[in-house]
């Protein structure tokens, strides 16, 4: 098998150009309809690239990992290459090959520093393959450990970008209570959006109202509700990780945004936030969000609004 395209250095420089170059070589080369760079995480299989010929996947689209031949695959239930799929049966009884015509499968997982599964190079086709595909996982494989070694670079870079954006916005911060103001907080989740949407990095953001500050200016007068205020966002210091972002975005209004956080973690942190308010008497009214690969950080933000209003209706 031959592919006219080829892949030059200039393509490897960072995660997300690799990725698309390796899909099309392997498209060129092999064949399949669909090649996918993906994502695992929890139960979410999310697309971070994908090189389509008829089945209409696109890149942030979200399916269930669980339903996937990869996830057989990872766990050795079923070969790395299967030229026809239907003969292999836990790729017959997977749940995605009753959803969409799948005659053929090749994946390969793509694994994290520590050695944890980031994610899947794979494809499919809805008909059988010559069984002389198989000849090609040693280079397959290759390309996955090629993705795999830029992806611990780029994260190494993404750490080092988060910290040069908290560098650069340290003017952008608010005078009472020394978090990032309304400016800052935008800087930082639009900074924040870009990774995820490349890297496919779960997120978490919590709102928080201060319920009390305005019964506190009118009665015990300005100075009162500042104190409250600077202990509000002692607490959330003392409950937010490092590498969070924490910021005062309105006169009696907060948010945190929980990085490389899955929903389940971020409610566990809402859920220690919550407690610590109490601890120190603060009334407060706390509403959290995930967010989605196809929505955005921004959508999140939204969401988590929402479920602050509710609960402070409540």
């Amino acid at each position: 098998m031959k592919s006219l395209f080829t892949i030059d250095a200039s393509q490897l420089l960072d995660f997300n150009t690799a990725a698309l170059a390796v899909l099309t070589y392997l498209h060129d080369r092999l064949g399949f309809d669909l090649w996918m760079v993906t994502r695992t995480e929890g139960n979410d299989w999310i697309v971070l690239q994908s090189n389509d010929q008829g089945y209409g996947v696109k890149v942030g689209d979200v399916f269930s990992w669980t339903d996937s031949f990869c996830s057989r695959m990872v766990k050795g239930e079923g070969p790395r290459i299967a030229p026809s799929s239907d003969e292999v049966s836990t790729y017959a009884s997977a749940p995605i090959g009753q959803q969409v015509k799948i005659g053929a499968y090749v994946g390969v997982p793509l694994i994290n520093e520590d050695g944890s599964l980031f994610g899947t190079l794979c494809a499919i086709d809805p008909a059988p393959q010559p069984t002389a595909i198989q000849q090609e996982l040693p280079l397959i494989e290759l390309l996955a450990q090629l993705l795999s070694r830029i992806l611990h670079a780029d994260n190494k870079a993404a750490e080092q970008a988060r910290l040069a954006d908290r560098l650069q916005t340290e003017a952008l911060t608010d005078g009472l209570t020394g978090l990032y103001n309304r400016r800052g907080w935008d800087q930082l989740i639009d900074g924040e959006e870009e990774r995820c949407a490349i890297y496919g990095y779960p997120a978490c953001i919590i709102v928080i109202d201060i319920n009390d500050l305005k019964s506190v200016n009118n009665g015990q007068g300005h100075d009162a509700g500042d104190q409250l205020l600077q202990q509000a966002a002692a607490v959330l210091r003392q409950i937010t990780r490092k590498q969070d972002v924490v910021a005062r975005i309105g006169d009696d209004e907060f948010a945190m945004l929980c990085v490389e956080c899955p929903l389940d973690e971020g409610v566990s942190l809402k859920n220690r936030l919550e407690q610590a308010l109490r601890a120190s008497q603060l009334q407060a009214s706390v509403g959290i969000a995930g967010r989605h690969p196809s929505q955005g950080l921004r959508w999140a933000w939204a969401n988590a609004d929402r479920a602050m209003y509710s609960a402070k209706q409540a």
